[in-house]
């Protein structure tokens, strides 16, 4: 059987992939059998694997778990919306799991020749980082060179406008992205001793092992909540199912202005997602 892919380009279905997909959501290899008996008669020549993904989010749904929320990241990501903003609080709440110090700045910081937007500004061990959050609709968008450029080159105006008491002595420029990096821009970045982490790369340490790892899945993933939750979460400063499940329900409801056995179905579901 054939699938096409979001790029046009037809594969062939690979069933281990799947199987090693739905693993990947904290699935043992007895809850991945049951999804696979129960996907496999539902795939058929020419669908697309945004149909073959909710086939197997369905399954997963039924069979409960947070499987279906922490197979959904790609989605919950992409959900934090368009103008990149939440993205960049999602990106300093992954840093701040990992012991960094975090925040996105309101205001913009005084390199020596112009102001600069930072989307992130991290501080641990005596390191001030530089940070950028580079949201992509896609998960196959590109950071190209010029982007990894541009980063480097307000990176050194802010050095040197820290020499002149502008603004704090920042000793490392990051870009992390749920896109990819060219080759180029790959290339450049470490060069020049930037820290460059995408959806897939660096091959020891990806984006996405960061979430899997501490189980950092963002509330966007969350079945049970709508829209106006995730709007006033998102304002709350609440980003990760995690900062949810601290919470008491009668704390969450009154927090964000929906009723107690509403909280109690979120706080349910975001403790089914980070248990793995």
């Amino acid at each position: 059987m054939m699938i096409k892919k979001s790029t046009g380009e037809v594969v062939a279905f690979d069933e281990q992939k799947v199987r090693t997909s739905i693993q990947k959501s904290g699935a043992d290899v007895s809850v991945a059998d049951a999804a696979m008996q129960a996907i496999l008669p539902q795939v058929h020549d020419g669908m697309t694997t945004a149909e073959l993904y909710a086939i197997v989010r369905a399954e997963l749904k039924k069979i409960g778990g947070g499987f279906a929320g922490r197979y959904s990241l790609k989605k919950g990501i992409i959900a934090l919306g368009p103008s990149g903003f939440p993205f960049e609080k999602y990106v300093a709440a992954i840093l701040r799991a990992y012991g960094y110090t975090a925040q996105t700045p309101e205001e913009d910081i005084q390199g020596s020749c112009v102001w600069h937007e930072v989307d992130v500004l991290a501080q641990k061990d005596g390191r001030e980082i530089f940070c950028e959050a580079k949201f992509r609709t896609d998960f196959l968008g590109l950071v190209h060179l010029k982007d990894v450029m541009a980063t480097y080159a307000r990176y050194l105006d802010l050095v040197d406008g820290s020499v002149l008491g502008h603004c704090p002595h920042f000793t490392e420029a990051w870009i992390l992205t749920n896109g990819r990096f060219t080759d180029r821009g790959r290339a450049f970045g470490p060069c020049k001793g930037m820290k460059l982490t995408g959806w897939n790369f660096p091959k020891e340490e990806t984006f996405a092992s960061l979430v899997d790892h501490k189980a950092l899945y963002p509330i966007t993933v969350l079945e049970t909540a709508k829209k106006y939750d995730l709007d006033v979460l998102l304002q709350r400063g609440l980003v990760l199912c995690h900062d949810i499940v601290s919470l008491e329900a009668q704390e969450l409801a009154q927090r964000i202005g929906i009723d107690v056995a509403h909280a109690e179905e979120l706080i349910a579901e975001a403790g089914e997602v980070v248990r793995m």
